[in-house]
């Protein structure tokens, strides 16, 4: 009877041991996920270097959770997104990939905005002879054999170029001297390795480097507005983290950081 006992009692003591045990692991699980939180966020490729370092100061603010950047064309990520592919926040370069998005119902309601404009610019590389390049009229010049643009069926910056060089009554005529890029940052090293004459980027991406001059701001009458707008994605796992990091990045410390490398900050 006593062996029965105590046999009962070393039974039952294991069982709240062991119960114990697994609500301690349990809540150590679901508290590591909660403080281990990682956002995915896609974004345009001209704000590499502006969200690269406002990554580590938004850490400082919530430690608790990491960023993971996914850079491309705006139109490339667009399709991403529509395939599936994991995301919580989406920065675009332009309205148009945006508006798609929207239009599709992925994105959660009230948390599209626009965030920053930049200016379009034509560049030469820094350490060219005289090319003759000093504005868009001037590449029609036969000395300009290769002008670099993004490719305009997905990236903006060349959507935008196209836009102006259309109104500029120049589109059709300069069609054999263009070399597409995939993105405004290939664009760019276009130029910086001399294999275009000329380009079209963004005054961001021609700030971040010397090895590039502009030569003309060109007009905003001559193109739509170049917007970025940011929202939270409805496939996003983590909808409030997600929030967060969207609502910081019009924060002033976030604001700085955009300013220093040319952005306006809407």
């Amino acid at each position: 009877m006593k062996i029965r006992k105590v046999s009962t009692f070393v039974i039952l003591s294991l069982l709240i041991f062991v119960l114990t045990v697994g609500t301690q692991l349990l809540r150590a699980s679901l508290l590591s996920a909660q403080t281990n939180s990682q956002l995915i966020v896609s974004a345009a490729a001209s704000l590499t270097d502006a969200l690269n370092e406002i990554a580590p100061l938004y850490r400082q603010a919530r430690p608790s959770v990491n960023i993971r950047y996914n850079f491309a064309s705006s139109g490339a990520l667009q399709r991403q997104i529509e395939n599936g592919a994991p995301a919580d926040v989406f920065i675009s370069a332009a309205a148009k990939q945006m508006n798609e998005l929207q239009q599709k119902n992925l994105l959660v309601a009230g948390t599209r905005r626009n965030l920053l404009s930049n200016r379009l610019v034509l560049v030469v590389p820094a350490n060219a002879k005289s090319s003759g390049v000093s504005n868009l009229n001037s590449l029609s010049d036969v000395r300009v054999k290769r002008i670099a643009i993004g490719d305009p069926r997905s990236v903006p910056a060349g959507q935008y170029a196209q836009e102006a060089l259309t109104k500029a009554g120049l589109w059709n005529r300069l069609k054999p001297k263009y070399v597409l890029a995939n993105n405004v940052r290939q664009v760019l090293q276009f130029v910086e390795a001399g294999n275009a004459d000329a380009a079209l980027v963004y005054l961001t991406d021609a700030k971040t480097t010397n090895r590039v001059k502009v030569v003309q701001t060109i007009s905003t009458n001559l193109h739509s507005p170049i917007v970025y707008p940011v929202a939270v994605l409805k496939n996003s796992r983590n909808q409030t983290n997600a929030r967060n990091f969207s609502q910081f990045l019009s924060s002033n410390t976030a604001k700085k950081v955009f300013r220093k490398y040319g952005f306006a900050v809407s």
